[in-house]
């Protein structure tokens, strides 16, 4: 559960990097409804202009990241989230600055998968004096979701047995750092997640689809995953991309998963009746 204002004025200025994706949105009206005082690192070509009117923010392409730490300071930020989807481009378009060079050739860009590289940029964040945490810690108890349905629909026998294989292999996945999500359909796999993410999977799954029963998303936490940096994250637009590739439903990880948009990811599944539902895997 979020904590009080009173909570956070002793903290002092929360620093939001936003990327893409609904997050850095929920986390912003969150903190505004608390009354935390926030400043926003909104990176070039990923965080949405719209989510920050009316909210102290700068603009930082992804290899400045010199300026990004003066900025931060400058604005006085003590505690730090990262919040939304990066992809990960090349080290030419990256475009290193010397700090993120510096960064780059001690921990092997080319040698981490995503959460590993995301684990170590906040090694090097907390090197630098920031207190990170992760956005689960500032969002209310709706953007959690617990073990079972959360709308009318539930997965049948077929369905549940598409989602054990599914967590079978998102498990390796996640071991080996790859992604986060699978699609299964009657025991075949669709699509695995990797570099494109997840929306990016749906719609490619969308063209692969069989005749009979649809399939089902499953997204876990990688084992071992670095929580302030990377939850596994659904919301309305994974409904929507769910339902138009021919899916019977989503299953993600229960007490690791965050939740965009509660109600409206109810309301959306229950109208294209698909089953949304959290899962434990063993």
């Amino acid at each position: 559960m979020a904590a009080s204002a009173a909570d956070h004025s002793a903290r002092g200025r929360l620093g939001i990097v936003a990327g893409s994706g609904g997050l850095p949105r929920q986390l912003i009206d969150s903190c505004r409804a608390q009354g935390r005082d926030i400043f926003v690192v909104a990176l070039r070509g990923e965080a949405e202009p719209d989510a920050l009117e009316n909210i102290p923010h700068a603009w930082c392409r992804i290899g400045a990241m010199a300026e990004g730490i003066r900025l931060l300071r400058e604005n006085g930020v003590i505690d730090l989230v990262l919040a939304g989807g990066v992809r990960r481009p090349t080290i030419a378009a990256v475009r290193p600055d010397w700090r993120a060079a510096k960064f780059f050739a001690k921990v092997g860009y080319r040698m981490l998968g995503d959460d590993g590289l995301l684990s170590a940029f906040v090694k090097e964040m907390e090197g630098e004096g920031f207190r990170l945490i992760g956005a689960h810690e500032l969002l209310d108890d709706s953007s959690s979701i617990a073990e079972g349905p959360l709308g009318r629909h539930r997965p049948n026998a077929d369905a549940e047995s598409d989602i054990a294989r599914a967590i079978a292999i998102a498990r390796a996945l996640g071991t080996l750092d790859v992604g986060q999500a699978v699609v299964v359909q009657q025991g075949l796999v669709l699509g695995v997640e990797a570099i494109e993410g997840t929306d990016a999977l749906l719609e490619r799954c969308a063209g692969l689809r069989r005749e009979g029963d649809g399939g089902v998303l499953v997204k876990l936490e990688k084992p071992g995953q670095e929580r302030r940096a990377d939850r596994p994250t659904i919301g309305p637009r994974t409904v929507r991309l769910a339902a138009e590739a021919g899916l019977q439903g989503i299953a993600v990880e229960a007490g690791a998963t965050l939740l965009l948009d509660r109600d409206e990811v109810i309301r959306r599944a229950d109208a294209a009746g698909l089953f949304v539902v959290g899962v434990r895997p063993e």
